[in-house]
C-alpha cells in the first residue's frame, strides 16, 4: 500500500493548483476541510443512501440538509434530494417536465449549458435555442416570439451561465407565464448560492427574488457549497411529482415503513458521504443573508468587479459583458479577428509561465461589439480570457492576478 500511493502522491502532483487563488481559470474550488473531514469519516462506513438500509444516519442528514437548501430558496413544502451533479439533477428536472407536458418543446438560451439539449434528446423531446441580449441572458422578445407558437412545454432559466455567469430575466420570464402557461425549470447549478448574496446588480438581485415562484431549481453544492464531486441537488416545488418515481422494490428493503431517497430519485445508489460531508458545511456555515457563507460570495462577486473595472481601463483589453455574478470575460484589442484570438491564447500560456492559471472560451463578436473588429459579423467567434473567480480569497488577490497578467500582455 505505500508503495502504490506514494506512486498516486507522484502523480497526482500533475495538477494545477486548483485551491491557490492565482488558479483563476475554471470552475474549481476547493472543499472546506470540515466537507472533507465529515466525508472521510462517513467513508469509514461507506453509506448508500439509495434506502435507509443502507444508509440510516446519512440519509436522515440528507433529508435535513436539503431542506436548508429549499429554504435558502424561499420552499418549506418541496420534493428534493441530492444527486450526482447538476447534469443527473437537470434530467431529472426535464424528465418531469416532459411527463407533464409530452411532447413538448424545452427551451433554453443559447448560452445555458449544453447538457440541457442533450438531455432533451435523451427524453426525446424537442429542444429550442433562444437567443440571447448583449449580456448574455436569455432575450425575452425572442423567447415570446417562440411562446407564440403554442409549442414550448418548458422554458430553462439559468441562474448563472457556465461562460459568462450572466443571470436570465427570471423576473419577466415569470410574467410571460401567466400569458402562455409553460413550466419554468431553473438551472442555478452555478449560481444558486447567489441567492444569499447583498451586492448583486438590481437585474440579478430581482431575478434571484422571483426563483421560489419556479416548478424545480437545481444547484450543485460541489460548486459554490464547497463541497467534493459529486453533489448536485434537484428540487421541485411540487411534492406530488414523487408520484412519478414511484416504484417497487420487493427484494432489500423492509426494516423501515417511511418513504426513503431511493423512491424519490432516478440514481440508485449514491454516496451517502457526499450527504453527511454537505450537513457538517452547513452545520458550521449556515445558508443565511449576512453570515460567513453569504460572506465569501459577495468577496467572490467584489473580485470580479474590480478585475473588470481594471481590464475596462486598459485599452489593451476588451471586455465582455459586465459580471453579474463572478465571471469575468475579455478579449485581446487587435486589429483583426484571427489576431486577437492567437494573442488570447498568447496570453494564456504566458499568464501560466507566472503561475496565473487563466481559462480560454469562445464568445460572439456580439459581446465585445463589431465596431472593434470592422467588417466582421457579430455572430462569428473570438478566442477570449476568461476568469472564474470563485475562491473567496480572490478578492485579496486581485492586484498580484492584474501585475502577472500585464507581465503576460507585454509584448
Amino acid at each position: 500500500m505505500s508503495s502504490v500511493l506514494t506512486e498516486v502522491s507522484g502523480r497526482m502532483g500533475d495538477n494545477y493548483p486548483y485551491f491557490h487563488p492565482l488558479y483563476a481559470g475554471q470552475m474549481l474550488k476547493p472543499p472546506h476541510p470540515i466537507a472533507r473531514a465529515a466525508y472521510a469519516m462517513a467513508m469509514g462506513i461507506n453509506p448508500n443512501n439509495h434506502a435507509l438500509d443502507g444508509g440510516r444516519a446519512s440519509s436522515h442528514m440528507e433529508i435535513e440538509a436539503v431542506r436548508e437548501i429549499a429554504a435558502m430558496f424561499g420552499w418549506e413544502e418541496y420534493l428534493g434530494h441530492l444527486t450526482s451533479g447538476g447534469t443527473f439533477a437537470n434530467l431529472e428536472a426535464l424528465w418531469v417536465a416532459g411527463l407533464l407536458a409530452p411532447s413538448k418543446t424545452i427551451a433554453a438560451s443559447e448560452q445555458s449549458h449544453y447538457t440541457h439539449s442533450r438531455i432533451s434528446a435523451v427524453l426525446k423531446l424537442p429542444f429550442q435555442k433562444i437567443p440571447v441580449d448583449a449580456l448574455g441572458r436569455m432575450d425575452i422578445a425572442a423567447l415570446e416570439s417562440a411562446l407564440q407558437q403554442g409549442e414550448i412545454g418548458t422554458v430553462v432559466v439559468t441562474l448563472g451561465t457556465t461562460a459568462l455567469g450572466a443571470v436570465d430575466p427570471l423576473s419577466e420570464i415569470l410574467d410571460l407565464r401567466r400569458k402562455y402557461n409553460f413550466r419554468i425549470h431553473v438551472d442555478a447549478a452555478y449560481g444558486g448560492y447567489f441567492k444569499l448574496a447583498s451586492n448583486l446588480d438590481e437585474d440579478a438581485a430581482r431575478a434571484f427574488a422571483r426563483i421560489s415562484e419556479t416548478d424545480s431549481i437545481v444547484v450543485d453544492p460541489h460548486k459554490h457549497g464547497l463541497q467534493p464531486y459529486g453533489c448536485g441537488c434537484i428540487l421541485f416545488r411540487d411534492p406530488a411529482v414523487g408520484r412519478f418515481y414511484k416504484h417497487d422494490s420487493p427484494y432489500t428493503y423492509f426494516t423501515s415503513s417511511d418513504l426513503h431517497l431511493g423512491e424519490i430519485s432516478l440514481e440508485c445508489s449514491r454516496a451517502g458521504a457526499s450527504a453527511v460531508a454537505l450537513w457538517a458545511t452547513q452545520q458550521l456555515l449556515p445558508l443565511v443573508r449576512a453570515g460567513n457563507f453569504a460572506g465569501g460570495l459577495e468577496r467572490s462577486r467584489l473580485a470580479a468587479q474590480s478585475l473588470s473595472a481594471r481590464l475596462e481601463a486598459d485599452p489593451r483589453f476588451i471586455t465582455g459583458p459586465r459580471p453579474q455574478l463572478d465571471i469575468v470575460v475579455w478579449a485581446i484589442q487587435t486589429p483583426s479577428l484571427e489576431e486577437s484570438s492567437h494573442r488570447a491564447q498568447k496570453i494564456f500560456d504566458r499568464a501560466a509561465q507566472q503561475d496565473l492559471h487563466l481559462a480560454l472560451v469562445q464568445l460572439p463578436v456580439a459581446f465585445f461589439g463589431t465596431e472593434h473588429w470592422p467588417g466582421r459579423d457579430e455572430s462569428e467567434s473570438v478566442t477570449c480570457l476568461r476568469s472564474v473567480l470563485m475562491k473567496p480569497e480572490h478578492e485579496a488577490w486581485i492586484g498580484e492576478i492584474w501585475r502577472r497578467l500585464l507581465i503576460a500582455a507585454e509584448n
